[in-house]
């Protein structure tokens, strides 16, 4: 949605420095600009998010992959599974503030 940076950065906002936020993503951080669809907003809740954060990068396969391999074999869709999956050096990232 066009407004999902600004309501985003109001929950941000909010929390900052007062509350523990946790939050999981698939994304980079640079690609957020481009989702959020309002860069200066991405970037002030960047800043305040990751003030006081740990930064936890995982790569590897998911396991869900595993799981909906074999639903999709039994379903017959097992070239849309193949080509919906995530590779396998994909990264995830989570932010843990430190309070």
């Amino acid at each position: 949605p066009r407004r999902s940076g600004e309501f985003l950065f109001e929950i941000i906002l909010r929390r900052h420095e007062t509350r523990s936020t946790i939050m999981t993503s698939n994304r980079p951080l640079e690609d957020w600009g481009k989702l959020l669809v309002d860069v200066p907003s991405a970037t002030a809740i960047l800043d305040r998010f990751l003030h006081h954060a740990e930064i936890l990068s995982i790569t590897g396969r998911s396991y869900r992959l595993k799981d909906r391999a074999g639903m999709s074999d039994k379903a017959g869709s097992k070239d849309r599974a193949e080509k919906d999956a995530v590779p396998e050096d994909t990264e995830k990232a989570a932010v843990i503030p430190r309070l």
